[in-house]
């Protein structure tokens, strides 16, 4: 009968390594799910104000959608202009 034993360091290992995968199946379904973003959300995001936002929409750098009074922002768009900018 063959024994395995389970050190400290394998369980730490473990733990790294099954935090690290909820954290990333955590960010895909928080990227995925929200895919419009409103105007608050976008100045969160991006750490800017409402007048940058406003400009990056005149400009046409960031494409946003209205619906009634709301603007809304594609997430996607958010991704291009910003690898755009890099």
């Amino acid at each position: 009968m063959k024994i395995n034993l389970v050190t400290i360091e394998d369980l730490q290992e473990f733990k790294t390594e099954l935090l690290e995968e909820i954290k990333n199946l955590f960010y895909i379904k928080n990227s995925e799910q929200k895919l419009w973003l409103r105007s608050s959300e976008v100045k969160e995001l991006l750490k800017i104000s409402s007048g940058t936002l406003q400009n990056l929409r005149i400009n046409g750098s960031l494409s946003f959608t209205r619906v009634g009074g709301t603007l809304y922002y594609n997430y996607k768009d958010i991704e291009k202009m910003l690898e755009n900018k890099g």
